[in-house]
């Protein structure tokens, strides 16, 4: 949430004052929406990158706090356990060589940062859930020691009223409860912003919804979780299940999830706060002095703390996030789609690909939320999550005839989406060797069928067949990941299995 939250309790008063502050704040930004009050184009994008941290043997290490204290950057911050941080990348102009510049201050800071942990026998590991996690340290007790976090679980426990079940039929089964939010924790992904006007959100939403199943077949790097073999992608079926405040009985009912894919197209980013506030109770209703109308009639910009707050517990795809810079309001469209890692390179060219083809799919005369039902789009993202690469989807037919048809997902990208992200970002005016190298990185995945989930999963069968353990063979996946992911070359070239012979001990 990045707010300084304090742990306490709440009465009933709280949240009905909470709830009377959030339509102020929502009134308050309909007045700013109306009266043109957000910043001019600046074609600002910017990304976060939550990380792992593991020790030579491939198992995790609760140390966050220890680790924090020796980088000692305001770059870096503490996630939800405690062998999670997050790397915060000062936003940038999209344009020239910024995949360049942005890949060298990403690989700086993680260096710098595994050079930190490893004074406390623990490492940077980049990827969407390690393998190597067990049951075990997925508990309450290895929450990050801040009161943000002690406070969400909380409320998540309180309003849920049971055990979380996670039930996750994918390669194998996985079928278990857990009695906090820890299992959240495994998810740690790559978040990227773009800034836009209010005129353009609608547009950049919905192509970044359309988009978001490529991106996770090219991207997807979490195939492992508890030891189990899952889905391709398995952190949004997780994330899912490990922050659902509804019971059984709700669910039957309808209630819609807190973390969700979506349910329509929107016309206007006011579509997405206002559905925010109607459809999901607060989980931290903790209130500011500021009264937002009055700023506005003042000609202040209101901070609209209780809108914020409020948003960062409704955990969509792509989220719609208001901020403000330098005195200014602005809207953002944070997409949250992709795993971390598994290299720097790898990550520079997933956002390539990201910002490219949404530029290209938000300006098309004929767009593809026009012609692709919502449903299906959504049917995109659950197959890509669980199939990776080898996905298909359903998306508009090319030509005059319109209408549909079934598509794997390496030709949709490479026949369709390349060369629209390749549009795009000309259109953003990135230089064509930056352009060229980042989504060649793309192409070579969809060419050889190789992204970081497979990888995983071809090097722990070959690890079993050559008589490892299943434990044994994930700590030696893990392993070798990191060494790969250290040395940099991206995904696509990373050679299957151990360096060394497979033994068995």
């Amino acid at each position: 949430m990045g707010e300084k939250v304090v742990a306490g309790a709440f009465d009933l008063s709280d949240r009905q004052r909470y709830r009377t502050k959030l339509r102020q704040c929502l009134r308050g930004l309909e007045r700013l929406l109306e009266e043109k009050r957000f910043d001019r184009p600046r074609n600002l994008m910017g990304l976060e990158i939550e990380l792992n941290l593991a020790g030579a043997d491939g198992m995790p290490r609760m140390l966050n706090a220890q680790v924090l204290e020796r980088i000692a950057s305001r770059d870096f911050q503490t996630e939800l356990a405690m062998f999670n941080l997050e790397v915060n990348i000062t936003p940038h102009r999209l344009g020239g060589r910024v995949f360049d510049r942005l890949a060298e201050e990403v690989r700086t800071a993680l260096a710098y940062a595994h050079r930190k942990a490893n004074e406390v026998d623990a490492g940077i590991v980049m990827i969407g859930i390690l393998p190597t996690l067990d049951r075990d340290d997925l508990v309450s007790s290895n929450l990050s020691d801040v009161d943000r976090y002690t406070l969400l679980n909380d409320q998540i426990v309180a309003a849920r009223g049971e055990d979380f079940t996670l039930d996750i039929d994918g390669v194998e089964r996985l079928t278990c409860t857990s009695k906090s939010i820890a299992p959240e924790a495994a998810c740690t992904s790559l978040q990227l912003h773009l800034q836009v006007t209010p005129a353009r959100f609608p547009d950049v939403w919905n192509a970044a919804q359309a988009a978001c199943a490529a991106q996770i077949a090219v991207g997807a790097n979490s195939p492992f979780l508890f030891g189990r073999e899952l889905w391709r992608e398995s952190r949004p079926p997780l994330f899912q299940q490990s922050t659902d405040t509804r019971p059984p009985e709700l669910q039957a009912q309808g209630v819609r999830p807190r973390t969700w894919f979506g349910e329509r197209w929107i016309d206007s980013a006011f579509d997405l706060f206002e559905e925010n506030l109607r459809y999901y109770p607060a989980l931290l209703p903790i209130c500011d002095d500021e009264d937002p109308l009055a700023v506005l009639d003042a000609g202040g910009v209101p901070k609209l703390a209780e809108l914020v707050l409020h948003n960062g517990t409704v955990y969509r795809w792509n989220r719609p996030v208001y901020g403000i810079a330098d005195g200014v309001p602005h809207l953002r469209v944070e997409n949250r789609v992709l795993p971390a890692g598994p290299t720097v390179t790898d990550v520079i060219a997933n956002a390539a690909f990201y910002y490219g083809v949404v530029r290209a799919l938000a300006e098309d005369s004929r767009p593809v939320w026009g012609r692709l039902p919502f449903d299906a789009a959504a049917a995109n993202f659950d197959a890509a999550c669980r199939h990776g690469i080898e996905a298909r989807f359903v998306w508009p037919r090319r030509g005059r005839y319109g209408g549909t048809a079934e598509v794997d997902a390496v030709s949709l990208v490479r026949d369709e989406l390349l060369p629209l992200a390749e549009a795009g970002l000309d259109a953003w005016g990135v230089e064509p060797a930056d352009r060229d190298y980042y989504l060649g990185v793309i192409d070579e995945r969809c060419r050889r069928r190789v992204n970081g989930a497979s990888w995983q999963v071809a090097t722990f069968h070959r690890a079993r067949e050559g008589g490892m353990s299943r434990a044994q063979a994930l700590a030696a996946t893990t392993r070798r990941y990191a060494e790969l992911m250290h040395l940099g070359e991206p995904v696509h070239t990373w050679p299957v299995g151990l360096p060394e012979p497979a033994r068995t001990g």
